[in-house]
């Protein structure tokens, strides 16, 4: 059973957005550490985002003013509201609760 399944990824001109979001079991969302990570190819996967289950939010610097990370706690989904997307942002996109990861989705931003 997946724990966490993500949607939303696509193609986009550079300066659009997309919205991804990951719908959660009711455990795996209760877990402190969830969060968004991105990873390119041959490289580390790094966090994006993170909220708390208070709704404190982190951002890595590379997005912050760009990216939002909301979570709707009744559907347990989180979302990422990415805007003003650049070409390096291109990558997939990974929603995660602690050791829970989901299946990934792809995000292309075309100059």
């Amino acid at each position: 059973q997946d724990q966490l399944v993500e949607s939303g990824g696509g193609s986009v001109q550079a300066g659009g957005s997309l919205r991804l979001s990951c719908r959660a079991s009711e455990y795996t969302f209760s877990r402190s550490c969830i969060a968004w990570y991105r990873q390119v190819p041959g490289k580390e996967r790094e966090m994006v985002s993170s909220i708390s289950i208070s709704g404190s939010t982190r951002y890595q610097d590379s997005v912050k003013g760009r990216f939002t990370i909301s979570r709707d706690n009744a559907k347990t989904t989180l979302f990422l509201q990415m805007n003003s997307l650049k070409t390096e942002d291109t990558t997939m996109y990974y929603c995660s609760a602690c050791e829970y990861w989901g299946q990934g989705t792809q995000v292309t931003v075309s100059s």
